[in-house]
């Protein structure tokens, strides 16, 4: 229920957006009817997410989680999952400006894996910048320029953002031998010490995105079109897709800026600290 009244208000809001940006004349009752439906939609949300939470804290819970249980009634899965990926993107800006990683001890080899990528994303950054400056010449509307303009500066951030990711989230391979591969805020699949059977370096270039799971169950994680690290696993280890899907692998590819020394690394086996 609170899902369709919040989108038809959207709806709404939307189409009256849109006259104003085109000049049209909206009459005075259509927005007071605009309005009315945006309380009333902002009420009936009010009201069920309040019985959401009394009924959470009545059966126990506590206001935190309470809380969370709201959230997960009243917003898709998929939804909270790219928010949350957003959230840790833009996080990582700080990370990047400071020049610290995310979930490396110091005991622990850091694998970059950027390479392949970084001339395409400031090439995305370049274009959107230019489109920007042209767009503000050329819409002769406030409230168009405004909103395109908006968008622009928001599509510039995310793009810094989700490189940043990538930067400040590096493969992990532990003292322990324990392998932790990661695409940015996206995806993290983890393989647990000793389940390394083999590793080699080896150069491919699988078809499909980014990350793509074989009826074979082979887990490709590509950057910029290719992988250029195999490893082998012992068993079938399980991780979580971006949209919260689950999956498992028995052997994962991805990519590496030096694959040789991830690969020495997992032969090695487990290090011993300083």
């Amino acid at each position: 229920m609170v899902r369709g009244v919040a989108g038809a208000a959207l709806a709404v809001e939307a189409v009256l957006l849109g006259c104003r940006a085109a000049g049209v004349r909206t009459p005075g009752a259509v927005l007071a009817g605009a309005a009315a439906l945006a309380a009333c939609a902002m009420a009936v949300e009010c009201v069920v997410l309040g019985r959401l939470w009394l009924a959470a804290r009545r059966a126990g819970a506590g206001r935190r989680d309470a809380v969370g249980a709201v959230v997960r009634t009243a917003v898709p899965g998929p939804v909270r999952r790219l928010v949350a990926h957003e959230a840790r993107a833009l996080s990582s800006l700080g990370l990047w400006v400071l020049r610290r990683r995310h979930g490396v001890p110091e005991d622990a080899l850091a694998v970059p894996y950027t390479g392949p990528q970084t001339a395409m994303v400031y090439g995305l950054l370049f274009v959107a910048l230019v489109e920007t400056l042209v767009l503000a010449l050329l819409i002769p509307w406030p409230v168009v320029h405004a909103v395109v303009l908006v968008l622009d500066a928001y599509g510039v951030v995310f793009v810094l953002a989700f490189h940043a990711s990538c930067v400040t989230r590096p493969h992990v391979v532990g003292a322990d031998g324990a392998l932790r591969i990661r695409y940015g805020a996206l995806f993290d699949v983890r393989v647990p010490a000793g389940t390394v059977a083999s590793a080699r370096v080896e150069r491919r270039c699988p078809e499909g995105g980014s990350a793509r799971v074989g009826a074979d169950g082979v887990l490709d994680l590509a950057v910029g079109g290719q992988t250029t690290v195999t490893v082998e696993l012992t068993g079938p280890v399980t991780f979580v897709r971006p949209l919260g899907k689950h999956g498992s692998a028995r052997t994962v590819r991805f990519h590496a800026d030096d694959p040789g020394a991830v690969v020495t690394a997992l032969v090695q086996g487990p290090r011993k600290s300083p």
